[in-house]
């Protein structure tokens, strides 16, 4: 008879591999996960099926954490103007808070990440339009949602490539003066 199935160690062993993955990336093997969670590689495979299987809960669990945060950062305030709070958001999400998600979920924008995660590409960019929408909506522009995703992913792709922090700031400042200004009539 085998053992049962212990539903709060293969949370623990999740917690640990997706720390990891964050701080690390993905690794091209299991055994770094297992060290990291203080088990072994067969013990993964018991726990998760495969190894496939354990980096989709991985990436699963980190877009969680990454949602909550960041769905956090650019919720609408009350107290202040949505661009204010967009601008919070951009510190967070190109700096240090939002470093571990972009190293890790980069890769799942491209087509080699179709296989861990299919379909990621369209659920990256559709779960930010509804908050984006209410926070714009503030400034009655609740449209400018895609704009400003379109923005901010294309100066995180920049960031990326380049690592030019200060310009691509500049450029979302300068983005953000765009919308907070009011429409000039012709």
């Amino acid at each position: 008879m085998g053992r049962h199935r212990q539903p709060q160690i293969r949370q623990r062993l999740l917690d640990a591999c997706t720390d990891y993955a964050l701080e690390h990336g993905l690794p091209d093997r299991l055994e770094p996960l297992a060290t990291a969670a203080g088990t072994s590689s067969r013990m993964l495979i018991y726990h998760f099926g495969t190894r496939d299987g354990l980096l989709r809960e991985i990436l699963g669990q980190a877009r969680q954490r990454q949602v909550e945060a960041f769905t956090d950062l650019i919720r609408l305030r009350p107290e202040e103007a949505y661009p204010v709070t967009l601008a919070r958001a951009w510190s967070a999400i190109s700096g240090p808070p939002g470093e571990p998600y972009l190293r890790m979920f980069t890769r799942l924008h491209d087509t080699a990440g179709e296989p861990l995660w299919p379909g990621f590409r369209r659920t990256a960019t559709t779960d930010w339009l509804a908050p984006l929408e209410d926070g714009l909506r503030s400034l009655g522009r609740p449209e400018l949602a895609t704009v400003v995703l379109a923005v901010i992913r294309g100066l995180l792709m920049d960031l990326d490539a380049t690592g030019d922090t200060a310009r691509t700031n500049q450029a979302f400042d300068d983005f953000l003066t765009t919308i907070d200004s009011p429409l000039r009539s012709q």
